[in-house]
């Protein structure tokens, strides 16, 4: 899948990820990939990727330090296309009982618990994802299969959003939680898409493209 456009996509780099396999995930799709470490340099993105490993305190510390968070939430309000990824898609919401009293983002509302479940925690290893209605970065080919809605997993945390809409794939491990969330122009999976195989390619694809599509010429 080769995005028709080259997407000039920003990854966002605060020290609290790997970014060098979401980079070449998107490259290999087509997109025109900046690494910013600034605001100043994420100037004119068509989109962002707000990548994150860690614990939710500290990636808002950083995001901070940064200058990122209102960053983030002017390109929101502008409906500039932002994707985060794993601990990206927590740093959306409101909050996460990880850090009692750190406000997160806000571009979702809701809040981020510890995953309730018998099972080992954290969660590793590979989930399916159902998808819920109309969720624009679920696979659509006819015929897809199990395979093409399963995706590797890192996290002890999943988002609770406030309002059922926002949510756009479910998982399980033990327990039903959240796997991808969004609404307008911000979305975000729990998942790793960029260590995902095909499918998390695939995922990233259709991102870019609804992106594309969402950029006025």
């Amino acid at each position: 899948m080769q995005v028709p456009s080259g997407a000039d996509v920003v990854l966002l780099d605060y020290e609290m990820s790997n970014l060098r396999s979401a980079g070449k995930a998107l490259e290999r799709l087509g997109a025109r990939v900046r690494v910013a470490t600034r605001p100043a340099e994420a100037s004119g993105a068509e989109a962002i990727v707000l990548p994150g490993v860690g614990r939710f305190g500290a990636a808002m510390e950083r995001l901070e330090a940064h200058g990122f968070s209102q960053m983030l939430r002017d390109a929101a309000d502008r409906g500039t296309p932002i994707l985060g990824i794993c601990l990206g898609l927590q740093l959306l919401f409101d909050g996460s009982e990880e850090s009692p009293g750190v406000p997160g983002l806000g571009l979702l509302s809701g809040t981020v618990e510890r995953l309730r479940t018998d099972l080992k925690v954290p969660h590793i290893g590979w989930s399916e994802v159902t998808w819920t209605d109309g969720a624009g970065i679920a696979p659509t080919e006819s015929g897809a299969s199990q395979a093409d809605s399963t995706y590797y997993f890192v996290h002890s945390y999943a988002c609770q959003p406030s309002d059922p809409s926002d949510v756009l794939g479910f998982a399980e491990h033990g327990t039903r939680f959240v796997a991808a969330a969004g609404r307008g122009s911000v979305t975000g999976v729990q998942f790793h898409p960029e260590k995902s195989s095909g499918a998390g390619l695939a995922l990233l694809g259709r991102w870019l493209e609804n992106s594309s599509a969402a950029v006025p010429a």
